[in-house]
């Protein structure tokens, strides 16, 4: 049976009190946009707010200034690489910072940083947890051992249901270690009332919206797996005409796939109806500005982000019925879950959520903000974390006990004094 966390976020600040302020090193490729990304940095804040030390180590990017101004310590490693010697030059890396910081908690949150930081921690005291946020493919033996290093956590958390079984169906990890831990948004960001009118104005002027025009967007990185093609089929079949889709994400890695892309929207006559913007400095504006948010992906998504952050706004939601993205919607209350690959049945989702008038576009927005405020906040998302790192300090500490002694407050400082000075 997969286990939620079933101690509360106050275990984590109870060991903070007891014992003493735990060290939690978290291991990801590189800090730029990305949900994983996302949240690592939204983990390092609340471990700092909760009265815990933060270390994040990667190869570096864009977003390691958020690290540092949450109170948060930042290392730079080569941890993106995969290539063998540098993984394996990683590990003493790793296990010479986790005995010069008395790390409690090392934390791999990605694949090649997993497959360094498991041997790391090998002789020390550090407890290990790993996360998984996609259902990696499994092509041949050798990709399957590479995947498997974010399954050997003694606690592995999953972003979801859907990636919990795939755990448990394609790798020896036992079910009783596994976390579900569903990521959440930041409502203080994403929400109507955050977005002013300027911002609006902004965004539409730099994509040269049309004015009246029904928005239908994608936000979604330019690959072939996020159902571009699909949506524009789908398009194609809308009895309302009068409509602007906007595809905005990255290229980067895909550049053959967006040249093509481009020649199948002027193909299928959407020249003048389709954009495809490849950067968003503001993306809660961006799901103001759109009346039908599509993500119509063709593979299982591990979570979907999406999902969450536009009904967090309260769009007029469509996703694919499949992976996690099933786990984050109320189907037909808070928005429409489509059969991948159905193009019938993507544009009939269409063409009622764009015949919905006023008053039944605010009941759905009003049910879809408060089903997101009620289950995938930020918030929940780090205490259920906090949650599965204190039941790793809790049980450090019991096992050090001797049998039969109860974890007192004093015995609990001792036990982790003599830890942060082991090995």
């Amino acid at each position: 049976m997969i286990m939620t966390p079933d101690v509360t976020s106050a275990a984590f600040r109870e060991f903070v009190d007891q014992a003493h302020a735990p060290v939690i090193m978290q291991i990801v490729p590189a800090l730029n946009a990305g949900g994983v990304e996302q949240g690592v940095i939204d983990l390092n804040a609340a471990i700092v707010k909760a009265g815990g030390h933060s270390i994040v180590v990667s190869s570096g990017g864009a977003r390691v200034r958020e690290i540092i101004k949450a109170g948060g310590t930042h290392i730079i490693l080569p941890v993106h690489s995969k290539n063998p010697f540098t993984m394996a030059t990683n590990i003493t890396r790793l296990r010479k910072i986790i005995r010069n910081h008395n790390v409690d908690i090392v934390h791999a949150c990605s694949r090649a940083p997993a497959w360094s930081a498991g041997r790391a921690v090998q002789g020390t005291t550090a407890r290990y947890v790993t996360s998984v946020h996609a259902a990696h493919k499994i092509t041949s033996s050798l990709k399957r051992m590479y995947n498997a290093s974010i399954t050997k956590g003694e606690r592995v958390i999953a972003v979801s249901h859907f990636l919990a079984d795939y755990l448990e169906k394609n790798y020896p990890v036992d079910s009783a270690n596994i976390r579900v831990v569903h990521r959440g948004v930041a409502l203080e960001r994403f929400h109507p009332n955050s977005v002013t009118p300027d911002r609006l104005i902004k965004v539409a002027k730099q994509w040269r919206v049309p004015d009246g025009a029904s928005v239908i967007m994608l936000p979604a990185r330019i690959s072939r797996a996020k159902g571009h093609m699909f949506l524009i089929d789908a398009l194609q079949q809308l009895s309302q005409k009068d409509f602007f889709c906007l595809f905005v994400g990255s290229d980067i890695g895909n550049k053959n796939y967006h040249r093509e892309l481009e020649m199948y929207i002027e193909n299928s006559g959407l020249g003048g109806s389709v954009r495809v913007v490849k950067h968003c400095d503001d993306m809660p504006a961006a799901y103001m500005l759109s009346t039908v948010v599509v993500s119509p992906s063709l593979e299982p998504e591990g979570f979907g982000r999406i999902a969450i952050e536009a009904q967090a706004m309260g769009r007029q939601l469509i996703t694919t019925d499949h992976g996690g993205g099933r786990e984050t919607i109320l189907r037909d209350e808070t928005g429409w879950l489509v059969t991948p690959g159905d193009v019938q049945g993507l544009a009939a989702a269409l063409n009622e959520a764009l015949s919905l008038d006023a008053g039944q576009r605010a009941k759905l927005a009003t049910r879809a903000m408060s089903h997101i405020a009620a289950h995938f906040t930020n918030e929940s998302m780090c205490a259920g974390t906090l949650d599965v790192y204190a039941e790793l300090l809790q049980s450090a500490a019991a096992r050090a006990l001797p049998s039969n002694d109860s974890p007192s407050n004093d015995s609990l400082r001792a036990i982790s004094g003599r830890n942060r000075t082991a090995g």
